[in-house]
């Protein structure tokens, strides 16, 4: 599958190529006729027919008679007729900058190509922007993927990395490394859609994490079915947030301003503890000293069976596989992870630096 941009570069190409090769055949037929028909040298065929082709008014190499002059007349008209083509498709693509989109295709494929534990993000609509602008912010590497040719434009415009493509479809996932990303998102407009790319996406890489869109609370439970690793329903997830705003109103800034945002004092981040990187693995927080070392606080642990552990206190010990959300400010979160994984961990999503 092409996109819209890929499939007029695709066409240019082959109608080029086509013209091409009619003005070789048109070339070699010319030639065939004065060595077989007329009985003249290679040389002499070959010579009558480039001059004939070019029209540049020279005189005949051979006497010709009367068959001869009327073939000749005809390969001129043939002449012309796929020459004038083949100049038409040239200049339209001069004009339109097809050439110059060739290139930019090239370069974004093999940018695509460099990406590694990159996320992909399906749907640049409304929904697809904000998370956009989120991973701009923290600093991920990731693609957007979108059928539609106006939002591609607007997501290159802003220096996101983009393709057209249908993201239901195994060839476009391919196309953007989804058995190298880390992370999928499914921010498609309909339920259905984010189904097929949420099963396409774990048939195609089983340890993606993926996250999508629903509109409904059945689509909810369908794209969990489906192996979602979390589904978002606006629409619910507004209303909380609404209530919220309501009950507790400075809880909510507090979140907002950890969570979101690039010009945040203190973020929210979470580190994994692999046994092959962390020397934690088997202490406790006391042993640790995870605050008085860098600063940041840790609020909660995911335990390897989900579990959380809210508020752990001293005596809480560290397992491999753990989870560890933590809170505090940009350099203390790095330093964090400086202590946690000295050997840099690649299954951990480092915290943004700082500007």
């Amino acid at each position: 599958m092409y996109s819209t941009l890929e499939q007029k570069y695709q066409r240019l190409r082959n109608e080029l190529i086509g013209g091409a090769i009619a003005l070789l055949g048109v070339a070699g037929f010319g030639t065939l006729w004065y060595r077989l028909v007329e009985g003249w040298s290679w040389s002499d065929a070959g010579y009558m027919t480039v001059i004939t082709l070019a029209t540049v008014g020279y005189g005949e190499t051979n006497p010709l008679g009367e068959r001869g002059r009327l073939f000749t007349i005809a390969l001129i008209l043939m002449g012309v007729i796929t020459i004038g083509y083949i100049v038409n498709r040239f200049t339209e693509a001069l004009i339109q900058g097809y050439f110059q989109e060739g290139i930019r295709l090239r370069q974004r494929r093999r940018l695509i190509d460099t990406l590694n534990d990159h996320y992909i993000l399906c749907g640049f609509g409304r929904t697809g922007r904000q998370i956009a602008l989120e991973f701009k912010s923290e600093g991920i590497p990731f693609v957007t993927i979108d059928s539609q040719i106006e939002q591609i434009e607007e997501a290159q415009d802003l220096g996101y990395v983009a393709l057209q493509g249908d993201a239901t479809l195994d060839d476009t996932l391919f196309k953007v490394g989804i058995e190298r990303a880390t992370c999928l998102v499914s921010a498609l407009p309909s339920d259905a859609e984010n189904l097929y790319t949420v099963l396409s996406a774990k048939t195609l890489n089983p340890k993606i994490r993926a996250i999508a869109r629903a509109s409904t609370e059945e689509a909810v439970q369908k794209l969990q079915r489906a192996g979602a690793d979390a589904v978002v329903s606006p629409y619910i997830t507004g209303g909380k947030r609404m209530a919220a705003a309501a009950l507790r109103p400075q809880v909510l800034d507090f979140m907002d301003g950890i969570l979101t945002g690039s010009d945040r004092a203190f973020y929210m981040e979470e580190f994994l503890l692999d046994p092959l990187t962390s020397p934690m693995v088997g202490q406790t927080l006391r042993e640790a000293r995870l605050r008085s070392q860098c600063g940041a606080l840790v609020l909660a642990i995911r335990r390897v069976d989900g579990s959380l552990i809210a508020g752990p206190t001293a005596d809480t010990q560290l397992l491999a596989q753990d989870v560890l959300i933590c809170l505090g400010t940009a350099e203390q979160l790095r330093q964090l992870n400086r202590i946690l994984s000295p050997l840099h961990s690649r299954h951990m999503r480092k915290p943004r630096l700082s500007t």
